[in-house]
């Protein structure tokens, strides 16, 4: 669907193209020769009240005009006129005017391709990172990664210079082809060129917005403030040439015109950092009938949870704030794929995230313009670029969190010898265990090692046989054994324990942790005491299946029922964790349990709740079918059937009543210890956490664009790939015809520019400085075929300018504005950047030749002369406009549509045609009035 509309979308442009095309030569046919001539003109400068020195320079600057007086136009910077001139049919100057056509259409795809190239650099430099330690009101620190450049200072410098360098450069280059003369190519061509922008590039990006979807300005403020500099540029324009000095550009105009460059930067930032007065134009917090905090800047309203709220409000810093919108962005993207494709695992569903947080998230106006670009000429696939850049992330990401951090490597050569394990659980009838002591290292000596029991609350000779002794371990054996006996008796106690130590370990081997060995003693004699490990658990929601432990101690005698349930807290059943309820069954000697509770992952960042599990009364299994030694006839009888019932009549016995029988057999009930309830708190995942501030860290849409080599650059250019986005079924799409034809029609630019450095070579500043000259080229050639096409059919220059060269150097904003519209969540980066853009192209196209050329004269002691004509009418009609466009955007933010972009089907489409109709009226009262039709100034 995106790829007809898109094709349907480029044929349209080429239609409006040849139709512009037709109706100019057409006009120019028409017209009266003499009603444009140069004396005419001559006649109307000396009408007016100029100074000799200023008609002298004006006269000269039109007698030079394209055309002379034999109608043989002049040879261009570049590019040599076509010969013969003279005496030529009406049928050879249209045929020629076709073939400059052509040329200048095929010229301005190579100035897209090498400005695919020029602004891959300026993505590259602006999109520098570093890291910053942000500490919360909680004393917590954080490391986020943000951009070194700020947002709106790029995209106000170089990124405004990148798409609209080739505008900027012709002003710049037509100055010094006219030997410091004015001309109407360059300054028409950025009048022309703003008057497309604002009406045809906006009105497109209302129109193709899906339906029932709007875009909305996110940085309201930064939108008004270079789009009234935006205004104020043309006005400044028609001033300077209509009112404070007519026909002519002081030095101090010029110089004046490029410093309104830097105070548009200046004040755009200070509007986007809350500073000077905009700090106390704080953003307003409400809360609506849902109960839901809505934040606002004007009616940008972006609602959130009122925990989300609070944790903005609490955020320190803007780069922090930006983070935290990015990482809920992320998790809130993750929740839908795990609803969307419940079957994958998170990794799969990670690396889908990755692919479209990068796809999703702000990108630049360089990553659209470069989109529409490679595109356009069936070049290389952004958008499998940035699946590889997703799979690539995850895994070195991955691969991070894995990787264990040695310090200090053991060294493999020391002889070392120690308990392994080195603490030992026996039931006091076990009769004897065995204990092990291992080596590691060399071992091609013969080593000893001498042991020694050491007792604890156990005691030898009542509890266990003490032992010493020496180990012996030929070369080659890595470990030996040794026996400990334990004895038992019929007498209830608690718990005992007692040691093992090692000692003088024969040279070279040396004693390592653990050297001393812990043995419990449990008491056998008893049910036992039933209780939980641990009183408190914490876990993270990744676990799975989490275990905890019951363990029976004070005797491990008889089979014993022990209940268990879960129990909420905040954490909920069934959405948290699976409710759990049972009977664990110890059998006879049994000591250890575990209960397992499965934990359900969410994949949620900052997750803390908790629930609880209990364990109830233990009680005597009815059937217990416990082993018996004939040598305690007491508890025989004890633990068979019917002493379960003697112990259950001894419960009911007063303890005035209870004889020694009953009171031995309460002292062995199965009985719960202290700790019968455990509280587990569930914790976001580590690694999930890791991995989303590192993947939301990586997700920059920029850094896909560059190239690191010159090899990948040519197998870029020889590569032909389809616009087709075939990527999300997992298909490889296959080029078309039509892919096929603009590659090889454009193959020549692709290789030409693919010598152009890589933008990993010095920062991307080598492949900056040298787009920048490669455009400049490109641009003085377009200058020239532009100006011979104009003189060879009779059209004026500022009819070219307007008509032909700005809508030829605007095509590729077209296409990218027109996909950011529908990609990207606001409207800043489709309509925003256009008003910036605009002011930019005055202030530095038109400020800088001028300057340079109102220098030039001054120091020749003449006036830089510049016709108040055709551009101060233009430029006039432009702003008019430009306030009714303006005022509709803002109009557009209400209630009825909400948005800039996008609203109802019958308004948006009444916008869009409304629009375009100023820019048509635009151009056909401005080619009027070049012509004399209309009067103007």
């Amino acid at each position: 669907m995106g790829s007809t509309c898109d094709r349907s979308f480029t044929q349209f442009m080429w239609k409006l193209c040849l139709l512009l095309a037709c109706c100019t030569i057409t006009l120019t046919l028409a017209a009266d020769d003499e009603s444009f001539s140069n004396s005419t003109m001559l006649k109307r400068l000396h009408e007016d009240d100029y100074d000799d020195g200023m008609l002298m320079v004006a006269s000269r600057g039109i007698e030079n005009n394209d055309v002379d007086e034999e109608g043989v136009c002049p040879d261009g910077l570049m590019v040599a006129a076509w010969k013969p001139q003279k005496n030529l049919s009406t049928g050879d100057r249209v045929a020629r005017g076709l073939v400059y056509f052509f040329v200048m259409i095929y010229l301005f795809i190579g100035v897209s391709i090498v400005s695919d190239r020029f602004m891959a650099a300026i993505e590259v430099i602006t999109s520098k990172e570093k890291e910053v330690i942000i500490k919360k009101k909680n004393g917590e620190k954080q490391i986020v990664v943000v951009r070194v450049w700020n947002e709106t200072v790029a995209n106000l410098t170089l990124m405004a210079l990148g798409s609209s360098a080739p505008e900027i450069l012709l002003s710049i280059i037509e100055m010094f082809a006219k030997k410091f003369q004015a001309g109407d190519l360059g300054p028409g061509t950025i009048v022309g060129s703003a008057a497309y922008n604002l009406f045809v590039i906006i009105a497109l990006c209302i129109v193709v917005i899906p339906n029932g979807e709007v875009r909305k300005i996110k940085h309201l403020r930064v939108f008004f403030v270079t789009a009234t500099w935006s205004v104020f540029a043309y006005i400044w324009l028609y001033l300077i040439l209509a009112q404070i000095s007519p026909g002519r550009v002081e030095v101090w105009e010029g110089l004046l015109t490029f410093m309104f460059f830097p105070a548009t930067v200046l004040t755009a930032y200070i509007a986007d950092r809350r500073l000077l007065i905009f700090k106390y134009l704080d953003k307003n917090y409400r809360m609506n009938k849902r109960g839901v905090i809505v934040s606002a800047e004007g009616d940008a309203a972006l609602e959130m949870d009122q925990q989300q709220q609070t944790d903005k409000l609490a955020a320190d810093s803007d780069e922090m704030r930006e983070f935290d919108e990015a990482r809920r962005e992320y998790i809130s993207l993750l929740k839908e794929l795990r609803a969307k494709y419940p079957q994958s695992d998170l990794e799969q569903l990670e690396m889908i995230a990755q692919e479209q947080m990068i796809n999703r998230g702000p990108k630049s106006r360089a990553f659209y313009r470069i989109q529409a670009t490679r595109r356009m000429v069936g070049s290389g696939n952004i958008m499998r670029k940035i699946q590889e850049r997703a799979q690539s992330d995850l895994n070195e990401i991955k691969a991070q969190l894995q990787r264990v951090d040695v310090n200090v490597e053991e060294d493999e050569a020391i002889l070392r010898v120690f308990f392994d394990p080195g603490h030992y659980t026996v039931m006091e009838s076990c009769g004897e265990f065995e204990v092990r002591v291992v080596r590691r290292g060399d071992l091609s000596g013969y080593t000893t090692v001498e042991y020694e029991t050491e007792d604890g609350s156990a005691e030898a000779g009542s509890d266990y046989v003490g032992k010493k002794g020496v180990l012996n371990f030929p070369p080659g054996v890595d470990e030996q054994r040794f026996k400990i006996e334990i004895i038992d008796d019929d007498v209830f106690e608690q718990d005992e324990h007692f040691y093992i130590r090692l000692s003088n370990a024969s040279d070279p081997a040396v004693l390592a942790v653990p050297k001393v060995a812990t043995v419990m003693i449990l008491d056998d004699d008893h049910a036992g005491i039933f209780a939980i490990t641990q009183s408190s658990h914490e876990l993270t929601e990744s676990v799975g299946v989490y275990e905890v432990k019951v363990q029976r101690y004070s005797g491990a005698r008889g089979k014993v029922l022990l209940p268990y349930w879960t129990e909420d807290g905040t954490a909920k059943a069934g959405k948290d964790y699976e409710p759990q309820e049972g009977q664990l069954v110890f059998e006879n000697n049994e000591t250890e349990k575990n209960i397992a509770v499965g934990i359900i992952e969410e994949g949620s960042y900052e997750k803390d709740v908790v629930f609880y599990v209990n364990i109830g009364e233990p009680t005597l299994a009815p059937d217990n079918t416990s082993n018996k030694r004939d040598a305690f006839k007491f508890f025989n009888k004890f633990f068979d059937d019917e002493l379960a019932g003697l112990i259950q009549a001894a419960e009911q016995k007063s303890p005035e009543d209870l004889t020694e029988e009953d009171k031995m057999a309460l002292l062995g009930r199965p009985k719960a210890g202290e700790t019968t309830r455990a509280l587990l708190r569930i914790i976001e995942s580590k690694e999930f956490k890791n991995t989303i501030d590192k993947l939301v860290q990586r997700a920059n849409a920029s850094m896909v664009l560059g190239t690191s080599s010159w090899k990948e650059q040519f197998v870029e250019a020889l590569t032909v790939t389809s616009e087709d986005g075939g990527e999300e079924e997992g298909e490889e799409p296959t080029p078309t015809c039509a892919n096929y034809v603009m590659h090889f029609i454009t193959l020549f630019w692709k290789i030409l520019f693919a010598f152009v450095p890589p933008t990993e070579i010095a920062g991307g500043y080598l492949c900056f400085f040298v787009s920048i000259c490669a455009i400049g080229v490109v641009t003085a050639i377009i200058g020239d075929v532009a100006g011979h096409f104009g003189c060879t059919l009779g059209i004026k220059d500022a009819v070219t300018a307007i008509c032909f060269v700005a809508l030829g150097t605007s095509i590729p904003d077209t296409f990218a504005s027109k996909v950011a519209a529908i990609q990207d969540k606001y409207a800043d980066a489709s309509v925003g950047n256009v008003t910036g853009s605009n002011a930019v192209n005055v202030f530095l196209g038109i400020g800088v030749a001028w300057t340079v050329a109102a220098i030039y004269h001054e120091a020749q002691g003449q006036v830089f002369a510049v016709q108040p004509g055709t551009l101060a009418f233009s430029v006039t009609l432009f702003c008019s406009e430009a306030f009714i466009a303006i005022l509709i955007l803002m109009l557009r933010r209400s209630k009825s549509v909400g948005a800039e972009l996008g609203g109802p089907v019958t308004i948006k489409y009444i916008s869009g045609f409304f629009l375009f109709s100023l820019w048509l009226i635009y151009i056909i009262v401005s080619s009027l009035e070049a012509y004399g039709i209309i009067k103007g100034f």
